[in-house]
């Protein structure tokens, strides 16, 4: 099948069946190529799991090599929410096609992404009609809270992982996310980093496997 956005799959081991996925959202600038390095380790420990990582529905407006959730080169709250809901359609229609292709539900697929994905992951994971099983989210935000909170629907778990010395996006972000998502009864696990910027170090990746790992067991 083809998808609405170009995609890196990673797939199980020849004749293992598919019992869960993982939707991998690259950063700004990035690709599917580049965040599917993640499921270089993490398959060999989620062996029933498909990793499949879009690139974004926009060629990035400052790096023409790669691509955007959303635009950034407009610094406007309205602007940015915008660009978002865009994607978020876009999205949307994705994970619809996942689930059809691979005969998965929601509560089979972990949402996770770097920066601006773990942004869209956010919003995705909140606003669906059904829970996901889990978001895990690395270096990002929640891209407006009153937004946010006027279109949640569900509550699915989530595991937000940040580094202390990260200058791109603040690790404040972490304690405004945690703090947003305790006040609305949101399970939520969080990690600070020690002398990590804007990147996911291997101590990331290790917490965030482990953390999918049980959550796909839970199901």
């Amino acid at each position: 099948m083809t998808f609405c956005l170009d995609t890196t799959i990673i797939r199980p081991d020849e004749n293992v069946k598919i019992k869960n996925a993982v939707i991998l959202l690259h950063g700004y600038g990035g690709d599917g190529k580049d965040i599917s390095m993640l499921s270089l380790n993490w398959k060999r420990h989620l062996p029933n799991t498909i990793f499949i990582c879009p690139n974004g529905h926009e060629t990035c407006s400052i790096n023409p090599s790669g691509y955007q959730w959303f635009d950034l080169t407009k610094d406007e709250p309205d602007y940015i929410l915008e660009q978002t809901i865009k994607a978020e359609k876009k999205l949307n229609q994705f994970i619809d096609e996942i689930k059809n292709e691979f005969n998965l539900e929601n509560d089979k697929i972990c949402l996770s992404g770097f920066s601006q994905g773990c942004m869209m992951s956010i919003n995705l994971g909140l606003t669906s009609e059904n829970e996901f099983n889990c978001i895990v989210g690395f270096s990002g935000k929640i891209i407006n809270k009153d937004d946010l909170r006027s279109r949640k629907k569900i509550s699915t778990k989530i595991l937000l992982i940040h580094g202390d010395a990260d200058q791109v996006v603040p690790p404040s972000n972490l304690l405004e996310a945690k703090d947003f998502f305790i006040r609305y009864n949101i399970e939520i696990e969080t990690h600070l980093i020690k002398n990590c910027d804007h990147h996911i170090p291997v101590e990331a990746s290790s917490i965030a496997l482990n953390y999918i790992s049980k959550k796909f067991n839970e199901c």
